[in-house]
């Protein structure tokens, strides 16, 4: 049994999520958690809401409410939505907590006490309308390398390129729209990661097998232009961390606070000691997750992100604990995404634009959403969400193949048999061929979910589904009852067993349908199939059965066209 700590990127405090997150990070991230847990394996699955920085300053002033009460508010609901769409996490923490808090403002002492932290008095931008310093996230204009005209002064989201506020062309406030911009002397705290480039270097050479996105934007910040440059992890803010350690501020930084990108990866350590503390654990409970001196040297460590959140987890965070010089757990395997697109634009949330995670609750179970997000996820290039395609996918895969064989077998069965499995005769040849069918691709399964090849997996799963409905084509056990009942009755048991294999194998993906499927089974018994052949003799004839309500039920044409007018912008 192996030891494995998963954590997702942090969502944003400031509103419910689009799917496009959704499908970057948190998602595929409980797929692995659910599938490892499945195997056998200790996880401990990590994820919080970032709750610091301008973002949630602004969403809470724009709500009229404290920002504290704000957060906590969104923090239950981004929490709820997660439950709802069976995201497994064993503790689902807040940045704004006391914990991080506290290891923040460690990790700062160690890095300073290291040397690795420098004073430095820039010029910031200040907006003589808003009356304050901009963040660099809150300064919008046009990209100097691709021109996209919405770039951040921080990073342009459209090329990835790190940015500072005097990059950008025709700079402007994105809180007014005020182009009144000042450039004003202020002093921050500055993380020395020029420092630790070349052992940032070798780290990053050592990780074999990362994916090609994940390594190619780590080196691009390293080597691009001037390479890897110090950053500021200060801001000029009323809410986050205190920028002091020991019970007293940083000389000279009175009034300011670490900058969220700074914290919000320490939350991951911080939500685990959450977790602890929750639990009422010591802190041994969370150190042997994060400390290879008690017993994480034998954790796997694997980060699930957006390609935008890549540069801050394979360089600025591995730079704070590295330059901590005390040995914490780094991260072992790093599964980036693409982007999502919507319906042959992008998914805006502040257009509205798309589906968020609220409303596609509203309208379907998750494990439709779970399904076409996970088979579709952009792994290796942008996908892209139509409702065609979802409504295709869905119709096809969950209602026709998984769902029809279900309700075909169980409906049968009950006609014939009665709500029991029926004894019936001896395997046969088709029987054995079947087995071995299903045994090439569960392994083909298994080996595409270790590798975190998602695409690839529910391809895999999207054919065991097709092997069983085939089988029955063949059989056809409801024309075999006829003159060999059997016969007829040695197909149905083996098939009510692989509605149960079926179950196992598609938890991770379809969690719910999954637990519906064993309750009509009236079984509970969900061990990862050692093998095909054992695994289809597990329920035993004269075992009791309900048939269940339909799985999934199809999309109509009139559904799918009145979501894509309802999605197409301006959420209210």
């Amino acid at each position: 049994m192996a030891r494995i700590l998963i954590t997702s990127a942090l969502p944003y405090i400031n509103g419910i999520k689009h799917l496009g997150n959704l499908v970057g990070s948190q998602l595929p991230a409980d797929l692995y958690a659910r599938y490892m847990r499945a195997r056998g394996h200790e996880v401990m699955f990590i994820c919080a809401t970032d709750e610091h920085g301008t973002p949630a300053e602004l969403a809470a002033a724009k709500a009229s409410e404290p920002v504290t009460e704000y957060c906590a508010r969104l923090h239950a609901e981004q929490a709820e939505l997660a439950r709802g769409f069976g995201l497994s996490f064993d503790h689902y923490g807040r940045s704004s907590s006391a914990r991080n808090h506290a290891l923040t403002q460690h990790f700062a002492a160690r890095l300073g006490a290291a040397g690795l932290i420098s004073e430095v008095t820039e010029q910031q931008v200040f907006s003589v309308a808003d009356n304050r310093f901009l963040p660099d996230r809150y300064i919008e204009g046009t990209c100097p390398a691709c021109g996209y005209e919405r770039a951040r002064g921080d990073q342009c989201e459209n090329c990835t390129k790190q940015l500072d506020p005097t990059d950008l062309i025709n700079p402007r406030s994105a809180i007014s729209g005020s182009t009144a911009l000042e450039v004003r002397e202020t002093k921050h705290l500055f993380l020395r990661q020029s420092a630790l480039r070349d052992t940032l270097d070798e780290w990053i050479d050592s990780q074999t097998g990362w994916p090609v996105l994940t390594t190619s934007i780590a080196k691009k910040w390293l080597h691009d232009g001037d390479g890897l440059q110090d950053r500021g992890i200060t801001r000029d803010l009323d809410w986050g961390v205190p920028a002091q350690f020991d019970g007293a501020p940083w000389a000279g930084m009175d009034g300011k606070v670490f900058y969220v990108w700074f914290d919000a990866p320490i939350e991951y350590i911080a939500a685990t000691a959450e977790w602890a503390d929750a639990q009422g654990l010591d802190d041994a409970a969370w150190r042997r997750w994060w400390r290879t001196d008690e017993g994480a040297e034998d954790v796997r460590y694997v980060q699930f992100m957006g390609k935008d959140n890549v540069p801050f987890h394979t360089l600025s965070f591995p730079a704070t604990l590295i330059g901590s010089g005390e040995p914490w757990k780094m991260v072992d395997y790093i599964k980036s995404f693409n982007y999502l697109n919507y319906d042959g634009g992008q998914f805006s949330t502040s257009q509205g634009r798309g589906v968020f995670m609220d409303q596609a609750l509203s309208i379907l179970p998750a494990d439709y959403w779970r399904w076409w997000l996970l088979s579709h996820a952009p792994e290796n290039s942008d996908a892209e969400f139509t409702w065609d395609n979802f409504q295709a996918s869905v119709n096809k895969d969950l209602a026709d193949v998984l769902g029809n064989l279900v309700s075909r077998v169980t409906k049968f069965c009950r006609s014939k048999f009665g709500e029991v499995v029926p004894e019936g005769g001896e395997a046969g040849e088709r029987e054995a061929a079947l087995a071995q069918a299903l045994e090439t691709r569960l392994r083909a399964y298994e080996r595409h979910m270790e590798a975190m090849e998602i695409r690839k997996a529910a391809g895999e799963l999207r054919a065991l589904w097709v092997l069983g409905n085939e089988y029955l084509q063949e059989a056809a056990p409801w024309s075999v009852f006829k003159t060999d009942p059997d016969q007829a009755a040695m197909q149905i048991r083996l098939a009510l067993n692989l509605i149960r294999f079926y179950a196992v194998l598609s938890q991770p993906f379809i969690p719910d349908a999954a637990v519906r499927i064993m309750r009509a089974l009236n079984f509970d018994d969900w061990s990862w199939p050692d093998g095909v052949a054992t695994a289809l003799v597990v329920l035993p004839a004269g075992h009791a059965f309900t048939v269940p309500d339909v799985l999934f039920a199809k999309i109509s044409d009139e559904s799918r066209a009145d979501w894509a007018a309802r999605f197409a912008g301006q959420r209210g």
